[in-house]
């Protein structure tokens, strides 16, 4: 039985019912690629997890972390990502596969599940595998945290601004879309407009989260280094990016025909991820901005290139090319190559 809304809420609350509820979309085992909803880096090509794999060696050679770092992902599905991370390591420098410990946080038990035999299946009983149901309950000395689109998922509100310049936000009702006027006496409302005026947003999506997640982090975790990839911009492009991908179709929520009561809690639902916002809030829980920037400069600089000479030395022409061609996705500057965007972070307390 799909959920209605029977009173008025804030859309962060409609959209965390969509996602995450007892009958969320995510709540139930979902395919990735051709197959499923939506289409990540991840089910493109292993390469992406081995750039990241090695990216993590260099930066443990460098001192950064020690070798028994504890390489945890966030929201990791399948495993693959993690998974391929593993499998380069190896590749790469086997000897710190003695000493690595790797955890996933993932809340739902079945994805947990999926996780452990993939990851059984994959290494037998050489990987120990941990897992964490929430982010607040890994704690750590040293980590290497990766996550992969997990930010476009954070509850979001929406905002409007009208032609009196009035700042409006978001609320739904029986699956259906207004905006009132925000009350300034609501604390959530008073945030929400400091936000707005920070960044100057008039209209478009404002992500609730960055800064409790990152606080988690910080308090948690004594040295951590932090690399996330998702699909975003560094400044707010005051429309609406909010959209649902149901069956590798997009429709943008807005749409005139669109029917949200058939879409709802069956399709995915995301949004492009500010990242100067997710930085800021990083910033200001202590943490320090590393890097960021595209897709497309961040694989090359973890070594993508040099991993696809590795693989052309050590495979017949057809293998090389095909992966070449995988390669090519992620990198495309029109495509996923400048569409995504990657935040590299630390603490360090040594």
């Amino acid at each position: 039985m799909l959920f209605r809304s029977q009173e008025q809420i804030n859309f962060s609350q409609y959209f965390d019912n969509w996602l995450y509820s007892d009958t969320g979309y995510y709540s139930n085992y979902k395919t990735i690629g051709k197959e499923g909803d939506f289409f990540t880096a991840v089910s493109t090509s292993s390469f992406f997890g081995g750039s990241i794999g090695k990216k993590i060696v260099s930066i443990i050679q460098e001192g950064h972390l020690p070798n028994n770092t504890t390489i945890v992902e966030v929201g990791a599905h399948h495993g693959y990502l993690l998974a391929d991370i593993v499998q380069f390591i190896y590749t790469l420098k086997p000897e710190l596969l003695d000493t690595l410990e790797f955890a996933i946080v993932e809340r739902y038990p079945h994805l947990q599940e999926q996780q452990k035999q993939y990851f059984k299946n994959s290494f037998g009983d050489v990987i120990k595998l941990k897992h964490y149901n929430d982010i607040s309950e890994f704690k750590a000395k040293n980590a290497m945290i990766i996550a992969n689109e997990i930010f476009d998922a954070f509850s979001c509100e929406l905002v409007y601004t009208t032609k009196d310049d009035i700042l409006q936000k978001g609320i739904t009702k029986d699956n259906k879309i207004e905006f009132i006027d925000l009350d300034i006496n609501n604390p959530k409302d008073q945030e929400l407009k400091d936000i707005c005026e920070k960044y100057k947003i008039t209209k478009g999506e404002v992500s609730l989260g960055f800064k409790e997640f990152a606080t988690i982090l910080n308090n948690n975790i004594e040295n951590f280094d932090f690399i996330t990839f998702d699909y975003g911009d560094f400044h707010p492009r005051n429309d609406f990016s909010i959209r649902i991908y149901h069956k590798h179709n997009v429709y943008p929520i807005f749409q005139d025909d669109i029917n949200l009561k058939e879409l709802y809690q069956q399709s995915d639902i995301t949004y492009d991820v500010h990242f100067n916002h997710l930085i800021d809030s990083f910033n200001e829980a202590g943490i320090e901005n590393v890097e960021s920037t595209t897709q497309l400069k961040a694989l090359v600089e973890f070594g993508i290139i040099e991993l696809l000479e590795m693989l052309h030395k050590n495979t017949s022409e057809e293998n090389y090319l095909r992966e070449a061609n995988k390669i090519k996705t992620l990198l495309t500057p029109t495509g996923m190559g400048d569409r995504f965007k990657m935040a590299h972070f630390r603490k360090n307390e040594k």
